[in-house]
C-alpha cells in the first residue's frame, strides 16, 4: 500500500532520519535496497566510499542545476507497506516494488535515462521508503500528477502476482487523517485531537444542518471558527477555508488555514451547496421515523447514482441526530455518524433528486427543528429511532456491497453496530420479532460483481413501548 509520507526541510534531513535510529529506536539496519543508478554503493554498509552527505548532494544535484525556478518543495517521499500477516519480502523483492513505483508515479519511467534521481531505503521487514527530488536530468519538471492512484494499481498487482493481502482500491472517499505533524503539534498544546479533526467534525455538522450558503458561513463562525471566504473574479463566493482559534504556524504569525477540499472529499464548497435542501419544513418526529424506514426501503433497491446521493443525505441525517441525541446515547451516535462518514461517500456519479434522499432530508430538518424535550420523548421514542436508523444503514450497507464498494460496507457495517449498542443505552432493548425478519433485495452496479449479492436481514418490528418506563444507565462497551 504506497502512501504519501512527509518530507524533510532538506533531502540530507529526510535521509539522516530514514538511516537513523527513528524517534523510539525502531529503524533496524537501514540500507539501500535499490536506486536510479545500479551499484549506487549504501551509506550505512559502505562508509568508507559513500556518506550520507554525499548521498543528498547526488539526489540533490538535478535540482541544483536548474535554470528555470526550482520547485518549492522538491523532495518526493513515499513509504509503501505490506500486510503484517504477508510474508517477509527479500530486499530483491523490495527493490522491484521500488522500480516499479518510480515508474508508475513519473518519477522514473522504465528506460528513461534522464528521469529524477531516487532512493529506497528499508529499515524494517514490512515497509520501504522511496525518496527521490523532483527535477529531472534532462533539466525539466516530472510530470507525476495522479501519482498515487497510478502507483495503488501497480501496488494491487504485486498483490495478486505474490499472493499478498489484497487491499481496498483506491477510491478517494476515504477520510484525510492528520499527519505526523499536525498530531505532534496537538499534543504539545495538550489537545486531545488535532485541528484537521476538530475542523472536520465542526464543518461537517453546520453542512449537515445548514438550508443555504450564508447558514453554513454563519453556523461556522457561530461555533467558533475562523473563517475566510474567497470569492472569484466576479465577486462570486467559490471558496472558503476555516481555521481553529490559536492554530498557528511561522512562529505564531499566521492562522493555519484548511480549505474544505483538503479537509474532507465532500466538504469542498461545491459539494456541500449539493447537500442544501430548503424547501423542506420541518415534519412531526413520528412522520420522521416513518420517512427513515420508507427511504430505507427504496435505498435499497436504488440504482449505483441515485443510491449515492441516498447515502449522502443518509451521512448528513446521522450527523443532525448526533447533535440533537439525548446526552445517555450521544456519545454512541456520534461515533456511528463518524464511523458511516466514508459509507456515505460513494464514488463515481450520483442523482441528488431521489425520494430516499428527499426523505432523509426531511427527517434531518424535523430533527434539528423539534423541541428540545420532544427529541428525547423517553427511551422508548429514542429507541424507535435507532431502530429507523440502524434498518437505513442495514439498507446502506446492502447497497455499498451491491455496488462492490468494500471500504463503504465496512463503514456502515460499523455504524450500524455502534448505533445497536446505542440502543442497549436506552433501557429497552429491541424485542426480537416473532416473524422471520424481512428481507431487502439490492440492485447490483451493471457489470460490477455476481447479482446474486447475499440479502441483510431487516430490523425487527418496532417494540411497544412500556407504560411508565424511563431511561436507565446500561453497560457501555469499551471502543
Amino acid at each position: 500500500m504506497p502512501k504519501k509520507a512527509e518530507s524533510g526541510e532538506t533531502t540530507a534531513d529526510l535521509l539522516a532520519y530514514l538511516f537513523g535510529p527513528g524517534n523510539h529506536e525502531e529503524h533496524i539496519d537501514p540500507h539501500l535496497v535499490a536506486a536510479w543508478t545500479p551499484g549506487l554503493p549504501c551509506p550505512a554498509r559502505n562508509p568508507d566510499r559513500i556518506t550520507l552527505s554525499d548521498l543528498a548532494l547526488l539526489l540533490d544535484a538535478p535540482v541544483e542545476a536548474l535554470r528555470g525556478p526550482k520547485p518549492a518543495e522538491h523532495v518526493w517521499h513515499i513509504s509503501v507497506r505490506n500486510d503484517p500477516t504477508d510474508r517477509t519480502l527479500s530486499d530483491a523483492e523490495w527493490a522491484t516494488v521500488a522500480a516499479e513505483m518510480v515508474h508508475a508515479a513519473g518519477i522514473a519511467p522504465h528506460g528513461d535515462t534522464h528521469a529524477c534521481r531516487w532512493v529506497a531505503v528499508r529499515h524494517a521487514d514490512d515497509h520501504i521508503h522511496i525518496v527521490a527530488t523532483l527535477a529531472r536530468q534532462d533539466g525539466r519538471h516530472p510530470r507525476i500528477r495522479g501519482d498515487i492512484p497510478r502507483m495503488h494499481t501497480a501496488a494491487r498487482a504485486f498483490e495478486a502476482a505474490w499472493g499478498l493481502t489484497p487491499m481496498s482500491p483506491l477510491d478517494r472517499t476515504a477520510r484525510r487523517a492528520p499527519v505526523t505533524g499536525e498530531r505532534e503539534k496537538a499534543a504539545r498544546r495538550g489537545l486531545p485531537e488535532a485541528a484537521r479533526e476538530s475542523l472536520q467534525r465542526t464543518v461537517r455538522e453546520a453542512a449537515a444542518r445548514a438550508t443555504g450558503t450564508t447558514d453554513f458561513l454563519t453556523r461556522l463562525r457561530d461555533a467558533g471558527l475562523r473563517v475566510r471566504e474567497h470569492h472569484d473574479e466576479n465577486g462570486a463566493l467559490d471558496g472558503y477555508a476555516v481555521a481553529l482559534p490559536g492554530d498557528r504556524a511561522d512562529r505564531n504569525t499566521r492562522p493555519v488555514w484548511f480549505s474544505g477540499r483538503t479537509l474532507a472529499y465532500d466538504l469542498s464548497l461545491p459539494r456541500i451547496r449539493e447537500r442544501f435542501h430548503p424547501t423542506i419544513a420541518p415534519a412531526d418526529l413520528a412522520l420522521a421515523h416513518t420517512r427513515i424506514r420508507e427511504a430505507a426501503h427504496l435505498l435499497a433497491r436504488a440504482g449505483r447514482a441515485e443510491g449515492a446521493g441516498d447515502v449522502a443525505a443518509l451521512g448528513d441525517l446521522l450527523v443532525v441526530a448526533a447533535a440533537t441525541a439525548p446526552t445517555p446515547v450521544r456519545d454512541q451516535i456520534r461515533a456511528a455518524a463518524a464511523a458511516f462518514e466514508q459509507a456515505s461517500r460513494a464514488p463515481g456519479t450520483r442523482t441528488l433528486h431521489g425520494t430516499a434522499r428527499a426523505h432523509f432530508k426531511a427527517a434531518a430538518r424535523a430533527l434539528d427543528h423539534a423541541p428540545r424535550a420532544a427529541r428525547g420523548g423517553g427511551a422508548p421514542a429514542v429507541l424507535t429511532l435507532l431502530i429507523a436508523l440502524v434498518e437505513a444503514i442495514e439498507a446502506a450497507t446492502a447497497w455499498h456491497r451491491a455496488q462492490q464498494h468494500h471500504a463503504q460496507a465496512r463503514a456502515a457495517a460499523q455504524a450500524a453496530a455502534l448505533l445497536r449498542e446505542a440502543a442497549t443505552l436506552t433501557g429497552t432493548p429491541p424485542r426480537a420479532s416473532r416473524t422471520a425478519p424481512r428481507t431487502v433485495r439490492v440492485t447490483p452496479a451493471a457489470g460490477r460483481g455476481p447479482a446474486g449479492s447475499p440479502p441483510v436481514a431487516g430490523v425487527p418490528a418496532r417494540p411497544r413501548a412500556v407504560p411508565g418506563a424511563g431511561p436507565t444507565p446500561g453497560p457501555r462497551s469499551s471502543r
